[in-house]
């Protein structure tokens, strides 16, 4: 698959392709409704995030058309990341500097290009830019009845808690590897 990678630190030059791509994964194809899943509510984490110094985005093309994207922000120190874990983790674990912890917002495939290997393939060519020690990301459990958070396991992610970061969320499996790691047990060569 010939694909172009690019990456973004400006979110005004992509921010409606996300959305876009958002909508159309998210709210058709799996068909996650409410507010949590709308794009106004996409749109507006999206900006919120973008506020933090050290975000980055990967977008792939199949020529002109957008295939996937995944973007992330490193963790500040006084983050809210951390607070809405159902359970307390071991002390020194939260404490974030903006270098030590890269938060992975979202990683987005169309339909056309899943099963390729694109969620991997930009997930890592994000990763192997970034000089953060761990990453971090958020998986809702019963997506695709496990398989999103199994997939994330063969890529060197572990569950380190559960936690609800809005009211009208998932409750979502948090999870944490060495982002050096490229290739987890499992993952393809």
């Amino acid at each position: 698959m010939t694909l172009e990678l690019r990456h973004y630190d400006d979110l005004e030059r992509v921010r409606q392709t996300l959305v876009d791509i958002h909508v159309e994964v998210r709210r058709r194809d799996f068909g996650l409704t409410g507010p949590f899943h709308s794009a106004e509510r996409f749109d507006e984490r999206l900006g919120r995030h973008r506020g933090v110094s050290g975000w980055e985005a990967v977008v792939a093309y199949d020529g002109v058309e957008p295939a996937g994207f995944v973007y992330a922000t490193p963790l500040l120190p006084g983050t809210r990341w951390w607070t809405t874990m159902t359970a307390p983790l071991p002390d020194g674990y939260t404490a974030e500097t903006g270098e030590r912890t890269l938060a992975l917002n979202e990683i987005v495939v169309r339909r056309p290009w899943r099963g390729t290997g694109l969620a991997r393939r930009i997930h890592d060519d994000l990763l192997a830019g970034r000089s953060e020690s761990r990453v971090t990301l958020l998986v809702n459990p019963k997506a695709g009845d496990g398989r999103v958070q199994a997939v994330y396991e063969r890529w060197g992610y572990e569950k380190i808690g559960e936690q609800q970061p809005f009211p009208d969320s998932p409750v979502f499996a948090a999870m944490m590897r060495d982002p050096l790691v490229l290739d987890g047990p499992g993952s393809p060569a």
